[in-house]
């Protein structure tokens, strides 16, 4: 069974910073893709970065770029995430995807509320 779980979430104001964890355990076999999305209360989920665990191509939300840096550590199945210049536009819960295995399957983790006060 894979379990994909984040941690760091937290308050900040505008202007701070937070970093996030997440570390895929359990069979998934061979990782492709980590990364991070976001939804906001009343709005869509939305891509926030991505890293391919191959090659290392990165993609960024037009949003956070320049202020967010993903980050991966292979060996332990974790992504990583710095969030610098932190907006309360940033406010949302922030949920880990992990593609792996045979078909290239989607894990989610539970999800960390980041929220940035004025």
């Amino acid at each position: 069974q894979v379990q994909v779980v984040e941690s760091g979430g937290g308050l900040v104001q505008s202007g701070g910073s937070l970093r996030l964890s997440c570390t895929a355990t359990g069979s998934i076999g061979t990782i492709y893709m980590m990364g991070w999305y976001r939804q906001a209360p009343g709005k869509q989920r939305e891509l926030v970065a991505t890293l391919t665990t191959g090659g290392g191509n990165i993609n960024y939300a037009g949003s956070v770029k320049g202020r967010f840096t993903i980050s991966r550590d292979n060996a332990k199945n974790t992504v990583y995430m710095q969030m610098n210049s932190l907006k309360p536009e940033d406010t949302a819960v922030y949920y880990c995807t992990v593609r792996g295995g045979l078909i290239g399957t989607n894990y989610w983790g539970q999800g960390t509320q980041v929220t940035v006060s004025s």
